[in-house]
């Protein structure tokens, strides 16, 4: 058994707290993308029409947005501690929920699952800037790597345990990654200064902040792109003649390539003294991917591929702005909110407006079109936040 001056040690503190991190982060993008490759499934098991499938992919986007608005409060009244331990129960008891077998539960138990995420998203950064202050690229790149892999391995494994066992079999599986870090989370030390003493920052000087706005709407547009994607990128996949299977193994393919830019993301930004460069790049590259898929879509392993990369990068880099351009945790978690909740109500649009345009046009053309005019936009918003400023502390 391990004794209580081992688990209080620095050296012991130090590799909880990095699992704890990763882990953290695992949770906060397989539970909902997941979902992705079973909604298929899911509308002939439960009889769903099309609309009301949509709703499914739409409801944890509102939750992320509903959540964003309590986290900083609930991190500055309880500790960053305690709200994460409380998310990722939320995380466990929604995912089981989701999986009991009936509408009623799916959808129950996938507002759970959003509050729990929720809540996680907006700390991460807190996370970052109080457990890495030193080390913000490398713990965010590090971050990015565990949402890419644990999301790839969702997507990829979802479809095949629904096949043999059924698909609340199939979606129970991913508690797995929340109760791991659960354990992790109930092994760290308790915190040597208490919430309330924490630094406040006036949440009001950050809806003022036109810096504040650019960070938010960089994050908002990746997160309508990327939750559209993961939403309907199987059925777009379909259209063009792949099989489930395959169209499943692709969705894998975006969760895994989006893993790609943590390896090399914090190394790179140490070279320059902004982030404007990058944030551009990564906004063009998706820009490029869904040109690609709407003209050549046989060679969609690469642009899925591409697609993911960018999208990781830019949220990796939506990331990093709430650490850089902020004075404290609390300042972070209080932009992190700001921008996550308006990020994911923007987001949530986007798979019905998606779905809206496809039934109109009886093509995937237009939406991938809009795509990529959204996607500039996006490259706009990051040339001006990626500059090397910091939001005002009142």
């Amino acid at each position: 058994m391990m004794s209580e001056h081992n688990r209080q040690s620095p050296h012991f503190q130090g590799w909880v707290l990095l699992a704890g991190l990763i882990l953290m982060a695992a949770c906060l993008r397989a539970p909902v993308t997941g979902v992705g490759p079973l909604i298929g499934m899911l509308q002939q098991e439960l009889r769903m029409d099309a609309a009301t499938a949509g709703l499914l992919t739409t409801l944890p986007l509102l939750m992320f947005s509903l959540g964003s608005l309590f986290a900083a409060t609930l991190a500055r009244r309880w500790g960053l501690g305690v709200t994460i331990f409380g998310a990722l129960l939320a995380v466990v008891a929604g995912v089981m929920l989701r999986s009991a077998g009936s509408v009623m539960a799916l959808f129950a138990g996938t507002a759970v699952i959003g509050a729990g995420i929720a809540l996680g998203n907006v700390l991460l950064p807190s996370v970052v800037k109080t457990d890495f202050p030193d080390r913000v690229p490398m713990a965010t790149s590090l971050s990015g790597i565990a949402m890419g892999v644990a999301g790839a391995i969702a997507s990829v494994c979802v479809v095949p345990l629904a096949l043999w066992f059924g698909w609340q079999v199939g979606l129970a599986a991913i508690a797995l990654v929340p109760l791991a870090a659960l354990a992790v989370w109930a092994l760290r030390a308790p915190p040597e200064v208490s919430p309330s003493s924490v630094e406040h920052t006036s949440g009001a000087a950050l809806w003022r902040s036109p810096l504040a706005w650019q960070i938010t709407f960089f994050m908002g547009f990746n997160s309508l792109m990327f939750y559209s994607m993961a939403s309907w990128l199987p059925e777009i996949l379909a259209e063009n003649g792949f099989s489930a299977v395959m169209a499943g193994t692709l969705h894998g393919e975006m969760q895994l390539a989006s893993a790609l830019p943590g390896l090399f993301l914090a190394p790179v930004i140490a070279r320059f003294s902004d982030q404007k460069l990058m944030a551009v790049a990564m906004a063009l590259l998706m820009s490029a991917a869904l040109l690609g898929l709407l003209s050549y879509p046989g060679w969609a392993a690469l642009w899925v591929a591409a697609f993911g990369f960018g999208s990781s990068g830019c949220f990796l880099l939506a990331m990093m702005f709430m650490a850089f351009r902020t004075h404290s945790p609390i300042q972070a978690a209080s932009l992190s909110g700001m921008a996550q909740f308006l990020g994911y109500l923007l987001a949530a649009t986007g798979p019905t407006l998606a779905g809206g345009l496809h039934e109109q046009w009886s093509s995937w053309q237009a939406p991938l079109l809009a795509g990529v005019g959204i996607t500039l936009l996006m490259a706009l918003c990051g040339a001006m936040a990626g500059r090397d400023r910091k939001i005002a502390v009142s």
